[in-house]
Formats: C-alpha cells, sequence, structure tokens
C-alpha cells in the first residue's frame, strides 16, 4: 500500500484495493444522516453523486451505505488497529447497534467518547441544547494499541474537598475518618471519555480552514496518541478538510487520506503544503485525470518508472547499460517508454532488435504463440511507426505492441489562468491593491487560491476557497511576489506570479 498518498475517489472502490491488515488505526467522520441542504459542503460533482448515492432512501438506506464501507475497513486493519467512527444523534445508536457491534463484535467495543464542545449559539429551541457529538471507539481483537494520556486538571475541580500542597506540586486528596490520606496525586489526571474540547470559532484562524465542519486539531491529536504510535499507518476516508491527515503528518505517523470529493482532495493537499517543512516526508495526490504537461515534462527516469509501474509491469532500476529497455511485463517481454509524442519509425527498428538480445528464447516463443514480443509506451504514435509495425506483423510474425499513455491513466489538460491587476489607490498607509483571476477548463472551475507572499517553489496559500477568484490586498512600499493557483473539477490546477513593485506608483509583471 502506498502510504502518504491522497486519493481523489469513492472510498468503497479505493478502500478494495486496499490489502488486508496493513493499517493501524481509522478514524472517519462520515457524513451525518441530517438536513439534506446541510450536507453539501463542498457543491463539487463528485461530493453531490456521494451525497445522491447514500440519501437515494431512508435511514435504513444510509446505514446499509455506511456498513459495506466499514466492513472494508475492518478487513484492512491490523489485529492490533482501532477505529473511531464520528457520529452525532441523529444515527449514533443505529451505527452502533447495526455497524459496529455486526462488523467488529460488541465484545471489541472499547469506548463510547463524549466530545462536549460547548456551542454558546443555541438558538431559539423548545428542549436541552444539543452540545456534544459521540465517537465509537472499536477494537480489531483485545490486543490493540492502547496509550494513556494525561491532561491538566480542571482549576475549579481542584478545590472539591482537596488540599494543595504547593511545597509538593501534589494535590492531597480527601483523609478518612482517622485522618489517613485516602491518596495523592498530581494536578495531571488521566483523560477520560468525555473530552471538553471547544469547537473551532471564528477567531481561531491559524487552524480554520472554511470548511464548516471542520474539527478541531486537538480531537484528532487525542485519537492518534491514544490509539497509535510513530511510523503507524492511519487512514481516514471522508478526508474533508484534512485535519486527520494533517495531525497525523505532524505526529509522525504514515497515513492515506480518501474523499469523492476534489476540493476536498485540493484543500487538503493545499493544508499540507503549508505546514510542511525542511524534515517532513514527500506525499502523493491520486486524481481521476492526469495532467498531460506535468507528466510529458517531468523527470524522464522517474515518469518510466512511474508508467512502467501503472501498466503492471516492472521498472529497470538501471539507467545504463539496459539496451534502452525500462522495464519487462510479468512474463518478461521489454517494455521500452518514450517520454514524447509522435514516436517515428527508427525506434520501432531499434526496439525490435533489442527485444532479440534482450532474450532470444522467449523472443522466439512469444513469434511462435503470435504474442507481443514487447510492448512500446508513448504519448502517441507517427504513421511511419504505426505502419512498421502492422508490417512486421504482417510479413515476419513480429508483434510490438503500442501503448499510450492515456490508455494506460486518464490525461486531460490542465486550465488556464489569467490575472488582471488594478491600483484602488492609497489606504491605511500601504497601496490597496485589486486581483481578479479567471481561470478556464472544460471541466468546470472549483476554486481558487492565494498565496500574497510567493516565495518559489513552496505555494502557501493565506486563501485556500476563493469561489469568485477576486481579492484585495494591502501592500507596504517594495517589491512583492503574489501567487494564484486555480482548481478544476477534475483537481487539476494551473499557477499564475504577479511581481509588484510599490514605490507611490505601481508597477506589475508576470
Amino acid at each position: 500500500m502506498t502510504i502518504n498518498k491522497l486519493i481523489l475517489g469513492d472510498c468503497l472502490e479505493v478502500l478494495k484495493t486496499i490489502e488486508s491488515e496493513t493499517v493501524d488505526l481509522i478514524y472517519i467522520d462520515p457524513p451525518f444522516f441530517s438536513n439534506r441542504t446541510y450536507e453539501i459542503i463542498w457543491g463539487d460533482t463528485g461530493e453531490v453523486r456521494s451525497f445522491e448515492d447514500r440519501f437515494s432512501g431512508g435511514i435504513d438506506h444510509y446505514i446499509a451505505w455506511l456498513k459495506e464501507r466499514i466492513q472494508e475497513m475492518h478487513r484492512i486493519l491490523k489485529p492490533t488497529g482501532s477505529i473511531f467512527v464520528h457520529c452525532d444523534w441523529h444515527a449514533n445508536a443505529y451505527i452502533r447497534v447495526y455497524i459496529l457491534d455486526k462488523i467488529f463484535g460488541n465484545n471489541n467495543y472499547v469506548n463510547e467518547i463524549i466530545w462536549y464542545y460547548y456551542n454558546k449559539f443555541q438558538g431559539n429551541i423548545n428542549k436541552l441544547a444539543a452540545n456534544h457529538d459521540i465517537i465509537y471507539w472499536y477494537a480489531k481483537s483485545k490486543k490493540f494499541t492502547f496509550n494513556k494520556i494525561k491532561e491538566k486538571r480542571d482549576e475549579k475541580i481542584k478545590q472539591i474537598k482537596r488540599v494543595w500542597d504547593k511545597e509538593t506540586s501534589k494535590i492531597v486528596n480527601a483523609k478518612d475518618e482517622n485522618g489517613k490520606v485516602q491518596y495523592i496525586e498530581t494536578d495531571e489526571r488521566t483523560v477520560d471519555d468525555v473530552w471538553r474540547i471547544s469547537m473551532l470559532q471564528p477567531a481561531d484562524k491559524k487552524e480554520r480552514i472554511g470548511y464548516p465542519t471542520q474539527k478541531p486539531e486537538a480531537i484528532l491529536e487525542r485519537v492518534i496518541n491514544l490509539a497509535s504510535n510513530e511510523g503507524d499507518t492511519i487512514l481516514d476516508c471522508f478526508v474533508g478538510g484534512g485535519t486527520t491527515v494533517a495531525v497525523a503528518d505532524k505526529l509522525n505517523r504514515n497515513w492515506v487520506g480518501i474523499d469523492q470529493s476534489v476540493q476536498a482532495i485540493k484543500v487538503t493537499e493545499f493544508r499540507l503544503n503549508k505546514q510542511q517543512s525542511l524534515f517532513s516526508r514527500p506525499f502523493t495526490v491520486q486524481l481521476h485525470k492526469y495532467d498531460y504537461d506535468t507528466l510529458r515534462y517531468k523527470d524522464a527516469f522517474e515518469f518510466e518508472t512511474w508508467i512502467v509501474g501503472q501498466f503492471d509491469g516492472i521498472s529497470n532500476a538501471k539507467q545504463r547499460g539496459d539496451l534502452g529497455l525500462d522495464g519487462r511485463t510479468r512474463e518478461n517481454q521489454p517494455i521500452q517508454v518514450k517520454r514524447s509524442d509522435n514516436v517515428g519509425r527508427n525506434v520501432i527498428d531499434n526496439f525490435k532488435s533489442a527485444c532479440e538480445r534482450y532474450d532470444k528464447t522467449n523472443y522466439e516463443k512469444n513469434k511462435t504463440e503470435n504474442k507481443p514480443v514487447g510492448f512500446i509506451i508513448a504519448f502517441s504514435f507517427g504513421r511511419g511507426a504505426i505502419q512498421e509495425v502492422a508490417r512486421l506483423k504482417n510479413e515476419e510474425n513480429v508483434i510490438i505492441k503500442l501503448v499510450t499513455v492515456e490508455e494506460i491513466v486518464p490525461i486531460a489538460k490542465k486550465p488556464t489562468l489569467k490575472v488582471e491587476v488594478k491600483d484602488l489607490g492609497e489606504a491605511k498607509g500601504s497601496r490597496k491593491i485589486e486581483f481578479a483571476a479567471a481561470g478556464q477548463s472544460d471541466a468546470g472551475i472549483e476554486f481558487y487560491a492565494w498565496d500574497f507572499a510567493y516565495q518559489e517553489p513552496n505555494f502557501i496559500p493565506e486563501i485556500l476557497l476563493d469561489k469568485a477568484g477576486k481579492q484585495t490586498y494591502l501592500f507596504k512600499a517594495g517589491e512583492h511576489k503574489i501567487a494564484v493557483k486555480v482548481v478544476d473539477n477534475e483537481g487539476l490546477e494551473s499557477l499564475e506570479v504577479v511581481k509588484l513593485k510599490i514605490n507611490g506608483v505601481v508597477s506589475t509583471s508576470k
């Protein structure tokens, strides 16, 4: 299983591709069975499709939808692994009885955790305000990872029937009728099953990304520290705003994040980029389609290795003395990769000779059995190459299979992007500048993201989810670099950089 990876897709289909017993901890915050309008958060095609899938029926349909996904999660958990399922009052009873007890067994129930968040904006309701969510913790077996966590005692609780000894920094607890101290403890307590963690507020600008149901990082820090160790693999297949993978990355865990929303994946990608440091581990993003330009012009050896793997072949570790071959199939047929378009006839001639020299016996065997003697992968093939392949088959019974990259992985063109800059004059001792970004894509534009202090090549967005593509910003005198990214409905992106020089007047360049 590839780790440290964001995957765009239906989690059920992705989970089926993951090997059994390879994940240490799963945390999911699946869509609640609640008001339908509230459930549409990102609003992109993938999320709407998923919404229609799970809510085409009532509660029975919702439970069936979630159950088949959790069955796959149970399969891929290690025997020492755990799952944490975040839910609310709408369906928590159904989830526990009809899903978790059925799949994991009620004997592997560990805890019902109450996240008490206290929401002061309770509205005018005719019942007690709902100020908590439920997080169910189930283990795969009785031998599961569990690390005790301490937290500071509430100052108010310290005063109840306890004497605080400042010299020893301990709390001397209640004495019995003979004056004997019953027990002594410090000002810390072991975390219990009620977690008093505030909801994210508008003032929490450092952590907030604009995702309406975003959970505080403190919750995931506690979950991950409780039920995993450094180097373990964490999975979240409803990645949402990316809190799970962002925290897992900070805590030196491996991770996999899945979501059907392209916006969820791209926002999470930008969030991870923002927290990356020199010592951060790299991660990859798997979309429905790959950008032609990125594949066509990336490092040649890296591309050769990747595309051979996508073709289910075995790449050649050597870069020299390999007869110009880049890998082989499982049946030992040579594979050559050309990171180019319009491949010509000369490539066919050279490849045929290389196939004969690579394994003469296998070459003759494949000819006799009318199997390909080898495969050439390229972005496109010229007329001469196609004609020569046909001639070899007809006249010499030599089959060379030409395979385009697009036959192996889906390809699309990334969106185009233009940015206009307008000087709005002086404001508060600075220069007020308006930016208008306009993206174009056949797939449709999803959102824009802005980095107003861009330092190439690191794009660290200050604004993550801009649907309109318009921003105003105040700049002091000096030189500035502003970068904007546009993301389309396939998750493909383009970046444009604007350079500003402000000294009384504004000059721009791109």
